[in-house]
């Protein structure tokens, strides 16, 4: 058999636009004349509803062709377009209209699909529980916040019930707040040999005065401190000059001479002989009592004693 006696096999195999080619023509196809089917002699032309050939069954099984203009009403199975939707089998421009499809959505009596209501209830279901999510979180803040304000309010009760001790901290600020003792040189008390002076300018002491004469063994100065807050550790500064040269002392505490003794060396670098640019500060670490303590700076053998001194003070802790 050829296309231009029988014409295509199936409808699928049917060129529409066959009379506009050579060979199309040679087989005899026409072009569209009232109503008539497309393409070649003896083609199929077929109409017919969505639903009335469904997938998987033959044309005997197919529901009877509905009269044009007329939707038979059948169940619609699902994942298949409904029997009232019309589809392009229907019409020769294979096009649906917007009035189709709203049919399609809209009629049916039920039978056919309508909204995505499985869609839709998912959405609920999501809009739910993200609503009870929220509530959930602000009951929580809400209760977080409730409790962090009875603490607040509680903490003035619970402060007044707390010990009233001070912190060793606060402790502390308050032994350094305290004013250690301070004195010049010509208020100590002066050994054998030492006496007081001002001709070397440059010393702190009031009028300038500080202790000179303590260059031989046996010098002593004693200084008696009193109203010492409590016994611990404590740094003992001394100003004082020396022309242009290293020297010591002994550095006696309640009686008991320190294993080291006192550097006074020439810690402002000036010329030998130069007294006054010697000026200049030294430091130690002292153990005192509570109470009234006894500080002696002396002369003994075997130390360089060519020292004026100036002041002694007294500050809490160890540099």
């Amino acid at each position: 058999m050829t296309p231009g006696n029988n014409g295509a096999s199936t409808p699928e195999d049917d060129d529409p636009f066959g009379y506009l080619y050579a060979d199309g023509q040679a087989a005899g196809a026409q072009p569209p004349s009232g109503g008539g089917g497309y393409g070649y002699p003896g083609s199929v032309n077929r109409v017919r509803p969505v639903g009335e050939r469904q997938y998987g069954q033959s044309a005997a099984q197919s529901a009877p062709t509905a009269q044009y203009g007329q939707v038979p009403q059948q169940q619609a199975t699902y994942g298949r377009p409904a029997a009232n939707h019309v589809t392009s089998e229907n019409f020769s421009g294979g096009v649906s209209t917007p009035h189709q499809h709203a049919q399609h959505g809209g009629r049916g009596g039920g039978r056919g699909r309508g909204p995505n209501t499985r869609g839709l209830l998912i959405g609920a279901v999501a809009v739910v529980a993200a609503v009870v999510i929220g509530i959930g979180i602000a009951m929580l803040g809400g209760d977080s916040d409730d409790d962090k304000n009875t603490g607040d309010a509680a903490g003035p009760t619970a402060s007044a019930g707390q010990s009233a001790e001070p912190s060793e901290t606060s402790t502390k600020k308050a032994e350094d707040a305290v004013e250690l003792p301070k004195i010049d040189a010509k208020a100590l008390k002066l050994g054998a040999g030492v006496t007081a002076a001002s001709d070397v300018k440059g010393a702190k002491g009031a009028g300038g005065v500080y202790v000179a004469g303590f260059n031989q063994v046996g010098a002593s100065v004693s200084w008696t401190v009193n109203d010492i807050p409590k016994s611990g550790k404590y740094t003992l500064y001394v100003n004082y000059g020396v022309p242009g040269k290293d020297a010591n002392a002994t550095l006696t505490i309640n009686g008991e001479a320190q294993n080291r003794p006192l550097n006074l060396a020439n810690f402002a670098k000036a010329a030998e002989g130069a007294y006054e640019k010697g000026w200049t500060q030294t430091w130690a670490n002292i153990q005192l009592s509570k109470g009234t303590n006894v500080v002696k700076l002396s002369c003994e053998t075997g130390n360089q004693c060519d020292v004026n001194l100036d002041q002694l003070w007294l500050e809490s802790g160890w540099k």
